[in-house]
């Protein structure tokens, strides 16, 4: 049965896209710790990130890097936070996460944001990618 995860890839989910490529795609995090929380996730269903190939596991963190890095200049922040952790959807995902402080790594924080504040930050990190 496809993840939730495919179910974006495949445009049966709508999400708030901020890049992709053939392979790749980065999504606004619709339950996110802080404004701008994106995961990066690879097109191809895998569960765990040790069991992706080693040319897509190279290419997943050099997208992921891009991201990043466009995060950062449009959100303010100290710097952006990367967790892997992958117990919640059996799709492999990379958080990126803008950080200000510690706790803005913990995942039982949420930050409520409305649908035209998604879209706003969303259109923030593309316009540096």
């Amino acid at each position: 049965m496809a993840t939730i995860f495919t179910k974006i890839v495949n445009g049966e989910i709508p999400c708030y896209k901020v890049a992709e490529d053939d392979q790749f795609l980065a999504f606004l995090d619709v339950r996110p710790n802080a404004k701008g929380h994106t995961l990066c996730i690879p097109k191809q269903e895998v569960n765990k990130i040790f069991d992706l190939d080693e040319e897509t596991y190279m290419g997943l963190m050099a997208f992921s890097r891009k991201v990043a890095l466009a995060i950062e200049k449009a959100i303010p922040c100290k710097r952006v936070g990367v967790a892997v952790v992958g117990l919640e959807v059996p799709h492999v995902h990379v958080h990126l996460i803008p950080l200000n402080e510690m706790g803005d790594m913990n995942f039982a924080n949420v930050v409520a944001m409305e649908t035209e504040e998604f879209n706003a930050v969303a259109k923030a990190i593309q316009t540096y990618l």
